[in-house]
């Protein structure tokens, strides 16, 4: 695992499809924006001889970030795929945003991948949203190793980065996350920095130079030494306290010399299970070099050390009406269970999926089953209310297309995908991100990968009747591509809204509606739905006469409004006595009453926690009517309303934040200027405090973003509809005049 004697030179040529699991490797790159992931991935790519210059592919173009809206934003914002051949093993490398926008793409990744590779940057350091990832990682048991990128800083340190890295990753145990090797320096430039020109091998006690663009070994001059026994010394330590034999720390601490091949094979171990967490430093390619310093020991890190699929437990399987199927880990003979991580749109191509397969094998041109989970089944995983048609658990066979591996803008054809494989599958028209493919004769259902709740709403509307035409068609796609996005349509506010994960997010959603749906909307403030009720006792008389000859109209009707607690609704009661308004007026009368109070009494927002009492009125027999009573019974609500205080409810949410003890003070001091009560907190693991509040929803419409900022990324929030409470009186008036058309 790097420290073997000779380094494979690279396999150039195409990524084939894979022939056994075994010889499968899924990794994510993980960390936070401008860490360096695509760069390391271009490195690794070259290195590997996919690439025949840093990131270029054989007939031009880059390998990862080729999106039009990448260019444009100069950052990741999807989850892409390059898979690269080396010393005969297939590596699936998954680039991830670091933006924590595209979190969802993150988890994607995480879920297809088999282990993580987490890119530090040594002159930015570890952000709160990667220590979290490794934390959810950590969770799971997933096998995890750090890379240290910008070494050419000059404010890196790698042999700080390292004790930053055991110190936040490492937890209780900051000896199970070591470097592997130790930079080696240059000579000192102008500025006083001297480059790091290659990589001293603590295991094998061998220098690997990259000045020349290739790796070349060495042994190392006599003033190294001291400095490589103390590291190597505390490597070994290490990795024998993680060793699944007993008498390895025995015999080492009895002066046995522990041979190399004993350790690699126990450090491969170590890392596989996921105890045991190597450094290791790397840097991209310079001009016209053929490998990058360090993608040689990452990619045998990765072919020797991170576990094939064969390795990882499938995640839970039953069958479309609920039956649990047991599936043998990564069989490819096995039936047919592969999932879609990620959905996008090609111009030329249509709908392409991303699939990891995780039993069977899956090959073009058969038809499969494609299951989806319906609402219920996604509440709680951050996928509930995807569309806005509000699909239900959802069944349809479909044909599968052409299978790929992704390359750059190219799509390199394969022939088919085994288990622990992932490939690029085109023209599945009906399958969203998180279906599950399956036999047509056997159809199984996945259970469904935790997704953040999008919570900043967007509201939007049509720019012109050709894009409304067009809107719901984007929205649609938009949502079945993206299941942290989710599409409501407001009854009360009568808005369009997409939930976003914050400000990025929300700009990448409408600039994909316009270039790839050809859509053009605009933003419109959010509107939150309020309601009225009565704050006292009231009283109203609807009269509605009117006589032009022949049949006229006549009804009469008196009332009285009440408060209800909140949560009550609308009660309509009758008091009518000695028959003044005919039984069959009454329900007339309490159907204009519900009409009016949905239509409201003050601003315009739905009336509740009131009962109305029919009390008395007058009839004529032959000018009243159905219609003439609805007309009172509503004129007697305004007008009971003219005559009373009424209260604006707004609605509460109950607002849950998850942050590091050192940011409890600045979010609950943010939470009280919105308004808010601050109703608990409680200590929650890793040096986190839950902060429990009551909050006005309308003060926290773009809280996602604040959140953020108060934080320094590292806190996380969830919300739910609580109540509706009074507003404060000035807000109160300020809604009512704009109502009026006063401002």
């Amino acid at each position: 695992m790097g420290d073997k004697a000779n380094a494979h030179p690279g396999a150039a040529g195409r990524a084939t499809a894979a022939d056994h699991p075994a010889s499968v490797r899924n990794v994510v790159l993980v960390g936070h924006s401008g860490s360096g992931k695509t760069t390391l991935v271009e490195a690794l790519a070259l290195t590997a001889g996919a690439v025949n210059r840093a990131g270029r592919v054989e007939d031009g173009g880059t390998i990862s970030d080729y999106d039009e809206i990448e260019h444009r934003q100069q950052r990741s914002v999807q989850l892409s795929l390059v898979p690269v051949d080396w010393d005969g093993y297939k590596i699936n490398v998954l680039d991830t945003p670091g933006y924590a926008d595209f979190v969802g793409e993150l988890r994607a990744g995480l879920r297809a991948a088999d282990a993580a590779l987490f890119v530090v940057s040594a002159s930015d350091g570890v952000d709160g949203s990667t220590r979290m990832v490794w934390e959810e990682c950590a969770a799971v048991g997933m096998p995890r190793a750090i890379v240290v990128t910008h070494l050419e800083s000059a404010r890196a340190d790698f042999d700080e980065m390292t004790r930053v890295c055991a110190r936040v990753f490492g937890g209780d145990d900051p000896d199970a996350v070591l470097p592997l090797y130790l930079p080696l320096h240059g000579p000192q430039g102008p500025d006083g920095h001297a480059s790091v020109t290659g990589l001293i091998g603590l295991l094998s006690r061998r220098l690997y130079d990259y000045a020349s663009g290739e790796r070349k070994e060495s042994e190392p001059g006599p003033e190294l030494l001291p400095v490589i026994e103390t590291a190597r010394n505390r490597l070994i330590e290490g990795i024998i306290s993680e060793s699944e034999d007993e008498t390895l720390m025995d015999r080492y601490l009895g002066g046995e010399e522990i041979d190399p091949e004993t350790l690699v094979r126990d450090l491969e171990r170590a890392v596989a299970r996921g105890v045991f967490h190597p450094v290791l430093a790397a840097a991209p390619a310079a001009e016209g070099a053929r490998q990058g310093l360090g993608t040689v020991e990452l990619l045998e890190l990765i072919t020797g050390g991170f576990p094939t699929p064969l390795e990882r437990e499938a995640p839970a399987v039953t069958t479309p009406d609920g039956r649990t199927r047991r599936i043998e880990a990564c069989d490819p003979d096995g039936p047919l269970v592969a999932e879609v991580v990620k959905t996008a749109s090609d111009p030329y191509v249509g709908r392409v999926s991303m699939v990891r397969v995780f039993s069977g094998t899956l090959r073009p041109d058969e038809t499969v089953h494609v299951s989806g989970h319906g609402l219920a089944d996604r509440a709680g995983h951050g996928l509930a209310d995807r569309g806005h048609e509000g699909r239900a658990l959802h069944q349809v066979d479909e044909r599968v297309g052409a299978l790929s591996a992704p390359f750059g803008k190219q799509q390199r054809g394969l022939t088919h995908a085994i288990a622990g494989d992932l490939a690029c599958v085109a023209k599945l028209s009906r399958a969203e991100t998180g279906d599950t493919l399956s036999a047509r004769d056997d159809p199984l259902l996945m259970e469904p990968w935790e997704m953040p709740d999008p919570l900043l709403p967007l509201a939007i509307q049509a720019h012109s009747k050709a894009d409304e035409d067009k809107l719901s068609q984007g929205l649609g796609r938009l949502v079945a591509e993206d299941p942290t996005m989710r599409l409501e349509q407001n009854q009360d506010t009568h808005q369009v809204v997409l939930w976003c994960l914050g400000e990025a997010h929300a700009d990448v959603a409408l600039e994909r509606l316009r270039s790839r749906y050809g859509v053009q909307v605009d933003v419109v403030p959010h509107k939150v739905s309020l309601r009225e009720t009565f704050a006292a006792r009231s009283a109203g008389r609807g009269r509605h006469v009117k006589q032009s000859g022949g049949h006229g109209q006549y009804a009469i009707c008196e009332i009285e409004v009440e408060p209800l607690p909140g949560g009550s609704g609308i009660e309509f009661v009758d008091k009518v006595v000695g028959g003044t308004v005919p039984r069959q007026f009454i329900p007339s009368v309490e159907k204009g009453v519900r009409a009016q109070a949905a239509r409201g009494v003050a601003a315009g927002y739905p009336l509740i926690d009131v009962r109305i009492t029919l009390l008395d009125g007058k009839a004529h027999s032959v000018d009243s009517s159905d219609a003439a009573f609805q007309t009172a019974g509503a004129l007697a609500l305004r007008e009971a309303a003219a005559g009373a205080r009424i209260h604006l409810l707004e609605p509460v949410a109950e607002v849950t934040v998850l942050v590091g003890d050192e940011y409890v003070g600045p979010v609950m001091s943010d939470l009280s200027g919105r308004r808010g009560r601050v109703v608990g907190t409680e200590q929650a693991p890793g040096g986190r405090t839950l902060v429990r509040a009551e909050v006005p929803e309308i003060e926290i419409g773009r809280y996602a973003v604040d959140l953020r900022s108060v934080s320094h990324g590292t806190a996380r929030f969830h919300r739910a509809y609580a109540r509706h409470e009074p507003m404060p009186p000035q807000l109160t008036d300020r809604i009512r005049e704009q109502a009026q058309g006063k401002i």
